[in-house]
């Protein structure tokens, strides 16, 4: 277990269905409030737990527990679908806004860039919309390095946002 501060203790493990409502909580206030996410209206718990059985039969799905309550997650999902991008992952993490600040997106990115190092994945990438400086400084302080930025390619709130995106070499891969 981890404690940051001496508290309760956290505890990094792989998402269930049982923590969807728990996700839901944190991600339905990012889609209604905010353009981090260009979804524009938040999923079901029904659409949301088969997003959980469709990533998880791949690629890692992360939750961050201090008590027994869910308070961030993390997950990889496949980048592109054609098979010349198989080994790069597309990295999202979330965390809620009372836990932010406390090193848990550190730990849920850092233990999920380790398991897909593990599986063997070479680069994983990252899609931020700024302004949004603490994803930017928890990326670049993980390895990732801002590689472009698309102007005005989501619309949402009745204006133009952008999408820059990061990225980081896990390993070589397979050959």
């Amino acid at each position: 277990m981890w404690s940051a501060d001496g508290g309760a203790s956290r505890v990094v493990r792989a998402a269930t269905v049982d923590d969807v409502e728990a996700m839901l909580s944190i991600y339905r206030p990012i889609v209604e409030r905010t353009a981090i996410s260009f979804e524009l209206t938040a999923p079901t718990a029904h659409e949301f737990a088969g997003r959980l059985a469709t990533v998880t039969r791949r690629d890692p799905w992360l939750v961050c527990e201090i008590g027994s309550r869910v308070v961030g997650y993390a997950y990889a999902s496949n980048f592109r679908t054609r098979p010349a991008y198989a080994m790069t992952r597309e990295t999202t993490i979330y965390v809620e806004g009372s836990a932010q600040g406390q090193g848990i997106g550190a730990r849920l990115l850092g233990e999920l860039l380790a398991a897909l190092a593990a599986d063997g994945i070479h680069r994983a990438v990252a899609g931020i919309v700024p302004p949004n400086p603490s994803s930017i400084a928890l990326h670049e302080r993980l390895g990732f390095c801002h590689v472009g930025t698309f102007d005005q390619v989501g619309h949402k709130f009745g204006r133009w946002h952008d999408l820059g995106f990061w990225q980081r070499e896990l390993g070589a891969g397979p050959v």
